[in-house]
């Protein structure tokens, strides 16, 4: 099963459902002066996890269409697909076996999905992916023993795939522990117990693969590689180190046929148990939010901006009023550190916000005009939806261009014609793109008419002098770019232009 995405890289579901898949929802090796000896046996430790771990069954009511429910997704030549294709044969409007009339409306229908999950409350607290039970309207819980009882949500993560559930039993029930996953090293030994293709409480061991993998399933990614053998079915299912503590959530597969190829990721228990606090508490996430928009520092535009190295996450969007905003971040600032942790990348700094105390000021290291300087943020809840900007396409133009030399660009300062033609906000402050060369500098870097520059080198401009000027200032400095803060469609982007390669190319 996969995920609907189309990428070279097949992440699937772990959780195996019966007529539907379910979605779901990875720091270099560490050499160890030497290696622990592989343990003569998992069983001892197998023996004393096992009753805490447990298969967790979700149901949903369908109403099913009027040519019957599609035919799900399976690995090729899996025994499943044809079994399926016969059941649904069988059952369709007008198909063979008595499973309807042909043209009458089908009655409801159950869709089953199968995970795992983990008992760490005696009293009945059970935590699994989101993904598990997404959308059921019927959970049950069973144990290891064969005892099964109905189970509620406490509380979701959709984002994070976290999902905590209860159980009301009528003894304690046997739980386990989170251990510290920051300690976990590449190639130390780890067990997974888990549920997969609903056979029941199963036990694999490999070792960590890697650690801090990003599978791009989420903005918090940051999941341990292990190959210990986990399937569809083992989602939500714990990943334990040596002393018996959950070390990770196994929530996906990298895989081409569905099954385990010795590639599995799961969700570091740092992670899952600082979630699960929250979902215990206020039966929803409360993450810290900084209200910035960013994108990656590229060498061109670390170049541009005096940094010796492409590190941190750069500002290109402050929301209004939020706690970037208060704490004067600004548009090009670089934020290299957050909450006294290096922000090695943009794809870094939204997991330590999220990760740092709703209503905490923390400081803030950004780097700005050619220095570093410390901010202090104190950080909000995140908002549940965040609003994406919109903007331009158009229309003729009536304002005359002004060629800017060796990038390969026509700009005009913002009229009503040119509002109206590109659609540009009323609000909106800059210098309108209304031509770019084919083989220019400003295309190589996807500029495109209607795209609006409002500053250059973090400096607002609002006139093609103004722009050629601060471009001019900068080649004086004998930089290889310069840095435009550019609003486009999807909103605003820092983009370096290559000065050195351009300088001879003239706008066409």
């Amino acid at each position: 099963m996969r995920l609907p995405s189309a990428r070279p890289l097949r992440i699937a579901a772990l959780a195996c459902s019966a007529l539907a898949a379910t979605p779901l929802l990875v720091v270099p090796p560490f050499a160890s002066a030497y290696a622990r000896p592989a343990p003569d046996s998992f069983a001892d430790l197998a023996a004393r996890l096992l009753p805490a771990v447990v298969n967790i069954s979700s149901s949903q009511t369908v109403q099913a269409h009027k040519g019957g429910p599609e035919l799900p997704q399976f690995p090729p030549g899996s025994p499943f697909e044809q079994f399926f294709k016969d059941f649904m044969n069988r059952n369709r409007p007008g198909g063979q076996g008595g499973g309807g009339q042909g043209g009458e409306a089908q009655p409801e229908r159950r869709l089953q999905s199968l995970g795992s999950g983990f008992i760490i409350d005696p009293s009945g607290l059970v935590v699994t992916n989101n993904h598990v039970i997404e959308g059921a309207d019927q959970i049950t819980v069973t144990l290891q023993d064969g005892t099964t009882m109905k189970a509620t949500v406490v509380g979701r993560d959709e984002t994070g795939d976290i999902a905590l559930l209860r159980v009301k039993p009528d003894k304690p029930l046997p739980a386990v522990s989170f251990g510290d996953s920051d300690k976990e090293r590449v190639g130390d030994w780890v067990l997974a117990i888990g549920n997969p293709f609903g056979l029941g409480g199963s036990v694999t061991a490999g070792i960590v693969s890697a650690q801090g993998r990003n599978i791009h399933q989420g903005p918090y990614d940051d999941f341990i590689q292990t190959d210990a053998a986990i399937n569809q079915g083992n989602s939500g299912g714990p990943l334990f180190n040596m002393d018996g503590q959950v070390v990770g959530m196994n929530t996906a597969i990298y895989s081409r046929s569905g099954g385990s190829v010795g590639i599995g990721f799961s969700i570091p228990s740092n992670m899952v148990k600082n979630v699960v606090a929250q979902l215990k508490d206020f039966g929803h996430p409360r993450r810290g939010w900084l209200g910035v928009r960013i994108q990656e520092v590229t060498p061109d535009i670390a170049e541009s901006l005096g940094l010796k190295q492409p590190n941190g996450a750069m500002v290109a969007g402050v929301n209004d009023g939020g706690p970037a905003d208060k704490a004067h971040l600004h548009n090009g600032d670089v934020i290299l550190k957050f909450n006294n942790e290096d922000v090695k990348d943009m794809h870094a700094l939204p997991r330590i916000v999220a990760e740092s105390e709703v209503g905490k000021t923390v400081p803030v290291v950004v780097w700005r005009n050619g220095k570093e300087m410390t901010l202090q943020a104190k950080l909000a809840e995140k908002p549940d939806d965040v609003q994406a900007a919109a903007a331009p396409a158009g229309k003729p133009d009536t304002a005359k261009p002004t060629e800017i030399a060796g990038l390969g660009l026509k700009l005009a300062p913002i009229s009503p014609d040119l509002r109206d033609k590109y659609q540009i906000n009323a609000d909106q402050k800059g210098v309108v793109v209304t031509d770019v060369a084919p083989n220019g500098a400003a295309a190589e870097r996807g500029v495109k008419p209607g795209d609006v520059i409002v500053e250059v080198q973090q400096g607002e401009v609002s006139t093609p002098a103004e722009v050629q000027q601060r471009i001019e200032g900068v080649r004086k400095e004998n930089r290889k770019s310069v840095l435009m803060l550019i609003q486009r469609q999807d909103g605003l982007q820092w983009v370096p232009l290559p000065l050195d390669s351009a300088k001879d190319k003239q706008p066409g």
